[in-house]
This record gives structure tokens, sequence and C-alpha cells, in this order.
């Protein structure tokens, strides 16, 4: 009888953990509808990468990224890391551009990633 209390003595406490556990207090879960347009097309994103990468790829643009002293590659890396939301943000800064004016969507892009470089090198995750 004593052995079956002992070899029941770890399963006892086992089973008092979950019960504890189980009971602790929880944060409820919210739910609410979301809009239709919230919700961002996952197409679109891939588009608006694919613009990016596409952009970034021009040599007028790998000559102005050298021409600061960011290595081409780094700055592919750079953008792969975005989200969504940054990533619309600089092809709608890329479509709002006239045409012909390469340079300045060039230095806009390297401004934007230059400034991710510096900021991601003062948070410390580089």
């Amino acid at each position: 009888m004593i052995r079956l209390l002992q070899r029941g003595r770890p399963i006892f406490i086992l089973m008092l953990a979950l019960c504890l556990l189980t009971s602790l207090p929880h944060p409820s879960a919210l739910a609410a509808l979301i809009p239709t347009g919230a919700m961002s097309d996952p197409a679109a994103g891939m588009d608006n990468h694919e613009k990016v990468r596409h952009f970034l790829t021009r040599a007028e643009v790998r000559a102005a990224l050298l021409a600061q002293g960011i290595d081409p590659m780094e700055a592919e890396a750079r953008v792969a890391g975005l989200t969504d939301a940054e990533v619309a943000q600089i092809a709608g800064r890329i479509d709002e551009l006239p045409a012909g004016g390469i340079l300045g969507a060039a230095i806009a892009v390297l401004l934007i990633v230059l400034l991710i470089v510096v900021i991601l090198r003062l948070v410390g995750k580089l």
C-alpha cells in the first residue's frame, strides 16, 4: 500500500499543478468584425515587393547606392525585411515620380534605405 502511495505521488503533484494552472485567470480574447478594406491584398503586397526589387536592380540605382557607400546586396536584404506597409509606401513614391526622373527616384530609395540602416544601427539590431 505504501509503495502504491509513493508511486502515485508524482502523478498527484502533476495533476494538482495542472489543475492550478488551468484555474488561473487569463485574459479573454477580443474579436471584432474587420472591414473589407482593412486587410491588404497579399497579391498587391507581392507586386509592391517586386516593383521595389526591380527598381533596385537598375544600373543607375546600383551606381547611386555604391556612390553613397551602400552595398546593393545589403540594400536588397533590407528591402526584403520591410513590412508590406513600408514597401507599399516606397512603391507609391516610385509611381509618383515623373517620367525620366530616375535620378530622383534613386535618391529617394537610397535615402529611405539609408534611413532604415541608420535606425537599425541605433536600435542595435545591426
